[in-house]
């Protein structure tokens, strides 16, 4: 019959405990047998309470002493071998499940979290077979598969209830089956479209505080053992700290969506607000980018660098278009945008480059007057890139000028009003095809 459900808590402590119990009680019928005889042949040869043990000379009496010695400390030490490797297979899990929980806590894409948890699953229980499926409404959908024909499953959904993963989804509870074929629980529907034979199961919920979001199912441990109870009891460790990853990435995939579709009102509402600056955000955006690459600047420097180029005229926002040319209403933007920014919380990281693009490597800027390096790296690229679209674009507020003539004009202010370095840089990297409306 199969296994039911059943806690897997301190399942390793209850095992080493039998283990003890029993090696003692080896140990303990070896030392009264030995008793026994000694009593019955050395001290007390007429006792009658002893008069089952039959009459035989001291030799034997030594072999037999010997012997039960010797079965006793082969049973003991056997004993205590598996002991140890209980204790060293656990230790290993357990290093290993400590190694990937930090891991998961880490990655910050959910497609990528989700392959990491089914990879270190079935590594933790070598499993042949294995998926993950996550709750969409009242369904459980594929989401990552290992196995046979596994492509064939990815996006197939199930109803909550149905099957061994339907069941556990349903009940909130962890499932241990060691031959499926005998439990009414199990649909072969899925193995029929796969044409995989599932033998054994180990199903355990990803749950949270407001309920279960999805399930891990593992099919089939290898050599043909039945999963046991520290496999359950680690897996189910696993799974809830990997419900906790999953739902941290979502909301950082919510944030990122929320920050992608807030920076497009802003750059729409830039370009209604100044036409003379349609498209000019991301075009320096472009030519940031390019800088980037060639910095070997990290994704995340990357990442800050990108949004600061498309947000860095968001100040304008809250000037009168009509004076948004002048002098003084125009050198009011940066430290406008800056603290419009800067109270969004995955905006902050940016301020300071809206803030300071405005700077002049020889300290002649605004709004602080800052020089040299003491002007964020990622600011002095944002100046280099929109001097140059402001000379080259043809909905720039000036009068546009060649690639060349552009090229020119920030090489002969290399050095005073840009950063020298950065220029030779851009120049050399930045080509006319990279010039686009």
């Amino acid at each position: 019959m199969a296994e039911e459900n059943r806690s897997a808590k301190h399942s390793v402590i209850r095992e080493i405990t039998e283990k003890i119990r029993l090696s003692v009680a080896v140990i303990a019928f070896v030392i009264l047998t030995l008793f026994a005889v000694i009593l019955k042949y050395v001290y007390l040869p007429s006792a009658t309470y002893l008069n089952f043990l039959p009459d035989i000379s001291v030799t034997v009496i030594v072999t037999i002493a010997l012997i039960l010695a010797l079965i006793g400390l082969f049973y003991s030490t056997r004993i205590s071998l598996q002991m140890v490797r209980i204790i060293r297979d656990y230790a290993n899990r357990l290093e290993k499940i400590l190694s990937i929980t930090r891991d998961l806590r880490e990655e910050i894409y959910g497609d990528i979290l989700l392959e990491k948890i089914m990879d270190s699953a079935l590594a933790i229980t070598n499993s042949d077979a294995g998926s993950i499926l996550l709750m969409d409404s009242d369904t459980l959908v594929f989401k990552i598969v290992r196995g046979q024909k596994a492509e064939t499953l990815i996006g197939t959904a199930i109803g909550k209830g149905k099957g061994i993963a339907g069941w556990v989804a349903q009940t909130g509870e962890p499932l241990r089956l060691k031959d499926v074929s005998r439990d009414g629980r199990f649909n072969p529907d899925i193995d029929t479209l796969t044409g995989y034979r599932t033998k054994s199961v180990l199903c355990v919920p990803l749950k949270i505080t407001s309920g279960v979001i999805g399930v891990i199912e593992l099919l089939n441990k290898r050599g043909g053992y039945p999963y046991r109870e520290r496999d359950e009891e680690i897996i189910t460790y696993l799974a809830e700290q990997a419900a906790i990853s999953i739902i941290k990435t979502r909301f950082f995939e919510d944030q990122k969506n929320y920050e992608i579709h807030l920076t497009d009102m802003l750059l729409e509402a830039i370009d209604y607000h100044i036409p003379e600056k349609r498209g000019h955000s991301r075009r320096v955006a472009r030519y940031s980018n390019i800088m980037a690459k060639c910095l070997n600047m990290t994704e995340q420097e990357k990442k800050r660098l990108y949004f600061a180029s498309l947000l860095h005229d968001v100040g304008f926002l809250k000037i009168n278009s009509d004076n948004a040319f002048k002098k003084e209403e125009y050198m009011r933007h940066p430290k406008v945008g800056y603290e419009m920014i800067k109270p969004i919380n995955f905006y902050a990281d940016i301020a300071p480059f809206i803030l300071y693009h405005h700077e002049r490597f020889d300290g002649h800027g605004y709004p602080g007057q800052l020089a040299g390096e003491d002007i964020p790296l990622e600011a002095r690229i944002i100046h280099i890139a929109e001097a140059f679209d402001a000379m080259v674009s043809t909905t720039s507020y000036r009068v546009p000028v060649s690639f060349t003539e552009a090229v020119e004009e920030l090489k002969r202010k290399s050095g005073t009003q840009f950063d020298q370095e950065l220029v030779e840089l851009f120049v050399s990297n930045v080509e006319p095809q990279h010039i686009k409306p």
